[in-house]
């Protein structure tokens, strides 16, 4: 089986690869913020970034970007490990166990040891799964679980929100993106894995989970207590303003295609000439949705996107399938980008800025741009691990530090509690060619000075 997905972690059912975004779902960013993040995670749904598809004969791809298949092991050079087998039986002759400490099994001894050698390599991403959590993250996969509704990964090596999903507890409850998750019921996350924070995040319908928060703007940590859900993604949303087509893209699972393009039906049949596409706070999903996507807007053979690796293979390209809607230019479609656009919605947007499609205008992106490969093991154990990187047409790679807006237009998490959009109300302006920019930059300084005050 092949997986493919870019990594926020946003989990759904498809064919392809994981994200690192645990929408609670769960591998992929407040906008250009120096906030620490990830992946993405799904509670209650996984990636992603990022979405996965199990079950089909085809090879698919995400945005989030995992490969699951099957692989004959290389041959490794030969190493001492002398200094292992004599720490391995230094324990076994000196540890003194407590009353309430079990010895742990040879297999678990393993584990740790693997998972150990992984970690070695400080990525994030890359990741040792006994055979429980794997067969937990397969049920992930196909979108099976229980969660909080939102996308987390690692910015900095900080549990950090990505984006809550709409009409989430996590939303409901006030979570934000770029909010920094220090403790978990209470257990700090310090040299916690994503992995890790999203299994604890994760649980049974009608349980609640506590998290300790650290946000912007604020003096003391937050105490948001979550009751879990059964999760549902939603895909898209559209609505008109001021004659302005705008189609909120919440997450690029297996149905955002064939409901981007009724959206985008709906847009021709209305007559509108001006669209603004809301990928904000989209965690991203499976890379073939970011393909069709993109293909909507793109002549046919345009790059999209490509996947770099590091070990010698040639580069993959991605290009439009040339499903072309109609000709946009800069000034008449705006993609609105924050923290929270990750993986797959990193890859459109680049796409569309930098061909001179769209205009960018919002904050910084996530920055969730490598890609991943689930390798099942004999044991019933997977190893995830980074592969690849994806680089926008112009060479920008997305995992350093995202996509920058053309037009910045900052959104405070009071304004989002409170439901106010500057953003959008910004993007309809520059679509009227009503945006007076050197207001905003004076607004922008303005909010800068504040912040730091406080």
């Amino acid at each position: 089986m092949s997986y493919h997905d870019i990594e926020p972690k946003f989990l759904t059912e498809e064919p392809v690869s994981e994200s690192s975004v645990d929408l609670e779902v769960q591998a992929g960013r407040s906008g250009g913020s120096a906030w620490a993040l990830f992946v993405a995670l799904l509670f209650g749904v996984t990636a992603f970034f990022a979405g996965i598809t199990l079950g089909l004969n085809q090879q698919a791809q995400t945005a989030s970007i995992f490969s699951l298949f099957a692989s004959t092991p290389k041959p490794v050079e030969t190493v001492d490990m002398t200094e292992f087998w004599r720490v391995w039986d230094l324990m076994d002759e000196k540890f003194a166990t407590a009353s309430s400490t079990e010895l742990p099994s040879v297999e678990e001894r393993i584990h740790g040891a693997i998972n150990g050698l992984v970690g070695s390599f400080g990525d994030p991403y890359s990741v040792f799964l006994p055979p429980q959590d794997a067969e937990s993250f397969s049920e992930n996969i196909a979108g099976n679980f229980g969660g909080v509704g939102m996308e987390v990964g690692l910015r900095n090596n900080l549990v950090t929100v990505i984006a809550p999903l709409p009409d989430t507890p996590a939303e409901r409850a006030g979570v934000l993106a770029g909010d920094i998750i220090t403790a978990i019921d209470g257990e700090s996350t310090e040299r916690m894995s994503i992995d890790e924070a999203v299994k604890r995040i994760r649980g049974e319908k009608g349980t609640e989970v506590t998290l300790t928060i650290a946000r912007e703007g604020e003096l003391e940590l937050l105490e948001i207590s979550i009751r879990r859900d059964t999760i549902t993604i939603p895909t898209v949303d559209t609505e008109v303003i001021e004659d302005v087509f705008v189609i909120s893209l919440y997450s690029f699972n297996a149905q955002a295609e064939a409901m981007m393009q009724e959206a985008l039906r709906e847009y021709v049949r209305g007559g509108y000439q001006k669209l603004v596409l809301d990928v904000r706070g989209n965690p991203g999903g499976f890379l073939q949705s970011a393909i069709a996507i993109s293909s909507f807007f793109l002549p046919t053979g345009t790059p999209i996107v490509s996947e770099e690796f590091s070990d010698g293979r040639r580069n993959r390209v991605f290009r439009s399938q040339g499903r072309l809607i109609q000709n946009f230019t800069p000034e008449s479609m705006v993609v609105l980008i924050d923290g929270g656009s990750a993986s797959a919605s990193e890859i459109v947007a680049g796409a569309l800025s930098e061909h001179g499609y769209a205009t960018l205008l919002g904050t910084q992106t996530f920055g969730k741009g490598s890609v991943q490969e689930l390798i099942p093991l004999a044991t019933g154990s997977s190893l995830k691990v980074t592969i690849a990187r994806w680089v926008t047409p112009n060479g920008v790679s997305i995992s350093d530090g995202g996509l920058s807006p053309e037009i910045e237009v900052r959104r405070t998490p009071q304004q989002r509690l409170e439901g106010e959009d500057p953003q959008l109300v910004a993007a309809i302006d520059y679509l009227y060619n009503r945006l007076d920019l050197a207001a905003l930059d004076h607004v922008g300084n303005e909010i800068e000075t504040q912040e730091t005050d406080e």
